[in-house]
């Protein structure tokens, strides 16, 4: 399929990362994650504004400083999103997360990836694969989620675990690779967890 770089970056092909343009949204997205963190906390308002234009929409959505992400553009987030601090997003391709999710301090979410063969990777060609995280997912500090993964609806990942593959709904997962180690109950019925 032939397109921009950016169609190409979005859609999952090989792509060129130092395409003009970019590096252009790659610099206003790191303009505005820079206004972000030098922001004092209290300053709600401005921060709200930037979080909003950063994700392109109106969102009730919640980021500490420090925070870093590539674009913002692809970053879809449901409601009561909340990323604490120091958290990395690298949007190259669509990262949909839904509703009521939180990610721990440190969460890396990165759906970049590289050429494995050297010459291949030093020519600048790159891919992106999308991520979606369903609804109610918490995300422990220091979890890193890797390109092309779905996690399934009210997943809690453990801290310090790499997402490398699908993780099903209603589990704890942790590990590298993580993988669920237990069944959590609905509807808060705590005497169903297995």
């Amino acid at each position: 399929m032939a397109g921009t770089e950016k169609q190409k970056m979005i859609s999952g092909e090989m792509y060129q990362a130092w395409d003009e343009e970019l590096v252009a949204e790659r610099q206003k997205a790191k303009k505005l994650c820079f206004a972000l963190n030098q922001t004092c906390p209290t300053e709600e308002d401005t921060r709200k504004a930037l979080i909003n234009e950063l994700l392109s929409k109106e969102t009730d959505a919640w980021i500490e400083s420090p925070f870093y992400c590539d674009y913002g553009y692809n970053l879809k987030v449901g409601k009561a999103f909340y990323a604490n601090h120091g958290c990395t997003i690298l949007d190259c391709a669509p990262i949909n997360i839904g509703d009521n999710c939180m990610l721990a301090p440190g969460v890396v979410i990165a759906t970049a990836g590289h050429p494995l063969d050297p010459v291949e990777r030093a020519s600048g060609e790159e891919f992106a694969k999308k991520i979606t995280i369903g609804n109610d997912v918490w995300l422990g500090a220091n979890a890193t989620v890797c390109p092309g993964v779905t996690i399934g609806d009210n997943v809690v990942v453990g801290a310090g675990s790499v997402v490398t593959k699908d993780l099903p709904a209603n589990t704890v997962c942790v590990g590298s690779p993580a993988k669920p180690v237990r069944t959590l109950a609905l509807n808060g019925d705590k005497s169903a967890l297995a």
